[in-house]
């Protein structure tokens, strides 16, 4: 009986870690991807994308408009502010089934009136597109309540798992 309790509580302990670190992960790159135009040549007969989970319509561009500033458009500047801007949206931004970067560089370029592609040209990173930067949580990149955090479901993972793990031991 004890055997089989403790196997069940060690397959239940890697489950809820496995499930605590997936839930808990998310992008730390902005993918080249972003940067393609929507309008690219190629075949795109009937795939309609996604809506994008983000409202950016309402989003607050001066990261980067009080920065990025023409008519040099410095390069350093400019990246970092799209950097600062766009890394706690990386999650959507990467994922090209929805709108989410045409409709950011849309905004982008409607509050800045920047040329088509400065951020494309300018902005390099790896092979795995920009890095971005580790950042504590904060909920002041999105007040129109239209994105899902998705770390509620870490404490939803803790909140299950600690009482019936102290259940076992007692």
């Amino acid at each position: 009986m004890d055997l089989r309790n403790g196997c069940f509580l060690s397959i239940f302990t890697v489950i809820c870690c496995h499930s605590l670190f997936a839930g808990c992960s998310s992008s730390s790159f902005i993918s080249d991807g972003v940067f393609v135009s929507q309008s690219s040549t190629g075949r795109h007969l009937l795939q309609n994308k996604k809506a994008c989970p983000v409202n950016f319509e309402f989003q607050n561009y001066t990261v980067i408009t009080s920065q990025c500033k023409g008519p040099k458009y410095p390069p350093k500047l400019c990246c970092g502010a799209f950097v600062q801007f766009a890394c706690p949206y990386a999650d959507q931004l990467n994922d090209l089934t929805n709108e989410c970067a045409s409709a950011m560089f849309s905004y982008i370029n409607i509050n800045g009136k920047y040329p088509p592609g400065l951020f494309a040209n300018e902005c390099k990173g790896d092979k795995n597109g920009l890095e971005c930067p580790a950042q504590p949580p904060s909920d002041s990149h999105d007040h129109s309540g239209t994105l899902f955090n998705s770390k509620p479901s870490c404490i939803i993972v803790l909140l299950v798992a600690f009482p019936i793990l102290l259940a076992w031991f007692i």
